[in-house]
């Protein structure tokens, strides 16, 4: 998401404009990017990029928020465009959630403007099966069929730098999915067509998912993915939402437009 919303900002001739990076050398940045060294993990470190910097975009969790935010305020921020999630609509019990409701709560009362935004799953979530397609070994995934709005995120950047832009977005919370429903079956479909060859895909139980994922994230973050992949879908976090196209006037990109984008990193 920053390196799309750096890009739609700096074409869009906003500025000046600094990114936030671990390693500056490293950095690829647009040209008359400035990138500023710091890391959201180590909130003192933030204190020379926030310098002179009057609105950012932040993504929640990366860190001690509530460091972060104070880091902000006390720089002079005076805008901040969070990104949050659509669980803390579509499932506020789940922990994951919980955080995230509680980095909004603490943005809301930082005394700084605010913007929310709340994309459902990501298409780039589909890189977990980089290594298993580039192997032409079979994509398993649990709830196969279960099809949610899945969101490209350059289009949660476009929002981002609509509301850092524009007028009319301090005090407001979007929902942002993509344009329809598309299931883990069809996103394999949709990468085996952007490669020009079969992806072989096969159903796997939640047992199953559970016991792979929890050794990456732990059980908690493991089960409350599963629910919000299709175990404990409803109807707030299958809906298909028109913000996208209503905040940018662009509509929402489909997630077969974010596979033919990133085929490289399954071939």
């Amino acid at each position: 998401m920053g390196s799309a919303l750096l890009r739609e900002l700096h074409a869009h001739g906003a500025g000046p404009l600094r990114g936030l990076t671990r390693d500056a050398a490293r950095a690829v940045f647009p040209e008359g990017v400035e990138a500023a060294e710091g890391d959201f993990a180590d909130a003192a470190s933030l204190k020379p990029a926030l310098d002179g910097v009057r609105s950012m975009f932040l993504v929640s969790r990366l860190g001690p928020d509530a460091d972060i935010l104070d880091a902000a305020r006390q720089a002079g921020v005076r805008h901040v465009v969070l990104v949050s999630s659509i669980t803390a609509r579509a499932h506020p019990r789940l922990g994951p959630a919980g955080e995230n409701l509680a980095v909004e709560r603490l943005l809301r009362a930082s005394g700084m403007d605010w913007t929310i935004l709340r994309p459902t799953q990501f298409a780039s979530n589909a890189l977990m099966w980089a290594s298993s397609v580039r192997g032409r070994e079979t994509v398993r995934a649990p709830y196969a069929d279960t099809a949610l709005p899945t969101i490209h995120p350059a289009d949660i950047a476009s929002v981002a730098r609509v509301a850092l832009t524009e007028s009319g977005h301090r005090g407001a919370t979007y929902a942002l999915t993509g344009p329809e429903p598309v299931s883990a079956r069809q996103q394999a479909e949709a990468i085996g067509a952007a490669l020009g060859r079969e992806v072989p895909f096969a159903a796997i139980s939640r047992q199953e998912a559970h016991a792979r994922m929890a050794a990456v994230f732990g059980a908690e973050a493991a089960d409350a993915v599963l629910d919000v992949t299709g175990g404990d879908v409803n109807d707030e976090l299958l809906r298909v939402r028109d913000t996208v196209a209503r905040v940018t006037g662009v509509p929402a990109r489909p997630f077969r437009q974010w596979a033919a984008e990133n085929a490289a990193a399954f071939r």
